[in-house]
């Protein structure tokens, strides 16, 4: 039942409203009809003609009632019928396109009390290239082919091989507007700067490129099937199926137990050391956030102190622990208030501890709270959020007697939680409460000597619910903290 729910979320996200189109939508955004003599002038049967002719239909009318996905089901089966016809790559192109710019609006708090499965914007864009760069062959003379194949530059954020496109495209038709008003909105956009990389010398040719990110390879891995792709890049397409992304070979391979091919990858940082280093940093940039930029895990409030176990399923979720792992293995957990049904503004830094890669693509991980932290502003990431944060303490009392009081105070509540704990041990043992000791967690008390982290330790021993968590997770007064827990650990009694 729940599968059918998500299938049916991640068609209701692909029926597109027609007044999604944006700036170069407007532009080539319908579909092209497919001519009626065109099959015969190339020598096809009448009957696989016909077939190709009704799909074409099919599929443009599906795209006009913004049911992209079933459109390009119809577009791949005419493409089969009839390979390389220049029309139906058009199409299909343009609604990647038209998908890729629907699923950048919006925003990660849609999936997040449903989780949604699929493609992201980024697969669909360069899905779209590649149908763009065979029409552009095809149609070397026509603008349109030169604008299908900038428009998914524009979404990949490639704008300098946008920009030389959109040129290439007004040599062949000088007088075509659509395309100069493309170009001037590309460079007003990026402010006239674009990045002046060589890649004439040396060239960069297919066997150096990833089929999936269009990219230089970085940190190769070459699979049983004899195809290339960046590490990164492979995994996040294992995300979504265990199969080779070029020919659907079943790949039985983890991150974990496969390494990258040093041959390869050394050939690569020698012949392109420029281009090396660029997707070095851009790699860097994604795996290595700054010091107030925090990834975001959606789920459940968590305290400093607290462990717990998750089980990783969500193709988001899979891609940011892969990136985790490579950088500091830490990310924030942050849960839903209740009272404004948004997330909570504030949130705990967890570090993971364990990390193990399932056989299914699934990650099991062991986390441990560490820092509080209030969100200031989030964004999105490839499917999930980052978080600017500001990092959260108590409020130190002054030294003196107020700091003894507090001491004294963490040291009372230490004797009264070994005492609860020693009884609640007698009551596990006779069965009573026997899910009391999984809750326990005594070898790992913390010191009263440092108060705030052991009344985080104390809250942490209570079976709370989320708000009252947030709730202590916002306090910043640490002697309240303690005699919040103490009234919560007296009533358990």
């Amino acid at each position: 039942m729940r599968e059918r729910e998500r299938e049916t979320d991640r068609k209701a996200v692909m029926d597109v409203p027609s007044s999604t189109s944006s700036d170069d939508a407007s532009f080539f955004e319908d579909p092209e009809d497919f001519p009626l003599v065109e099959g015969r002038e190339e020598g096809i049967s009448v009957d696989v003609f016909s077939q190709v002719y009704d799909l074409m239909r099919q599929g443009n009318r599906a795209f006009r009632e913004g049911h992209l996905e079933q459109a390009i089901t119809c577009y791949s089966k005419a493409q089969v019928l009839k390979p390389g016809d220049p029309i139906i790559l058009s199409n299909r192109s343009i609604a990647f396109c038209r998908i890729s710019r629907f699923l950048r609006s919006i925003s990660s708090s849609v999936s997040e009390d449903r989780p949604l499965n699929g493609l992201d914007p980024t697969i669909h864009a360069e899905l779209a290239l590649k149908d763009a760069d065979k029409v552009v062959n095809l149609r070397s003379n026509s603008a349109k082919s030169y604008f299908l194949k900038a428009s998914a530059l524009k979404l990949l954020e490639r704008y300098d091989e946008a920009r030389q496109t959109l040129i290439s495209g007004l040599q062949v038709d000088p007088f075509s507007n659509q395309l100069q008003v493309s170009l001037q909105d590309l460079e007003s956009t990026s402010g006239g700067s674009f990045t002046r990389a060589n890649h004439q010398t040396p060239q960069l040719t297919d066997d150096f490129e990833c089929t999936l990110c269009l990219k230089l390879l970085y940190e190769p891995v070459t699979t049983p099937c004899g195809h290339s792709f960046c590490r990164a890049c492979l995994f996040r397409s294992m995300d979504h199926g265990n199969k080779c992304p070029m020919c659907r070979t079943v790949l039985f391979i983890s991150p974990r137990s496969y390494s990258i091919s040093v041959t390869l990858n050394n050939i690569i940082q020698k012949t392109f050391p420029e281009e090396y280093a660029l997707r070095r940093s851009d790699h860097e940039k994604l795996t290595i956030l700054g010091v107030d930029l925090v990834p975001l895990f959606v789920m459940d409030v968590v305290l400093p102190c607290q462990k717990l176990s998750l089980n990783i399923f969500e193709p988001r979720y899979r891609l940011m622990v892969r990136r985790i792992m490579e950088g500091n293995h830490r990310m924030g957990m942050v849960g839903i208030d209740p009272t404004t049904g948004t997330i909570a503004d504030f949130a705990c830094e967890v570090e993971i501890s364990e990390c193990e890669p399932l056989p299914d693509g699934r990650f099991y991980i062991e986390v441990e709270g560490r820092r509080r932290f209030r969100i200031k502003r989030s964004s999105d990431q490839d499917g999930y959020r980052i978080a600017e944060v500001q990092w959260i303490q108590d409020i130190s009392s002054p030294e003196g007697t107020q700091q003894r009081d507090l001491q004294q105070t963490a040291n009372a509540a230490a004797e009264l939680a070994r005492s609860w704990i020693a009884r609640a041990r007698d009551a596990a043992q006779t069965g009573r409460r026997s899910r009391r000791l999984e809750l326990l967690q005594a070898d790992g008390m913390s010191s009263p000597q440092d108060p705030e982290r052991f009344s985080f330790w104390l809250v942490n021993l209570l079976n709370l619910r989320p708000l009252e968590r947030l709730e202590l997770l916002r306090l910043r007064d640490t002697r309240e903290r303690i005699s919040r827990g103490l009234i919560f650990l007296r009533a358990e009694d």
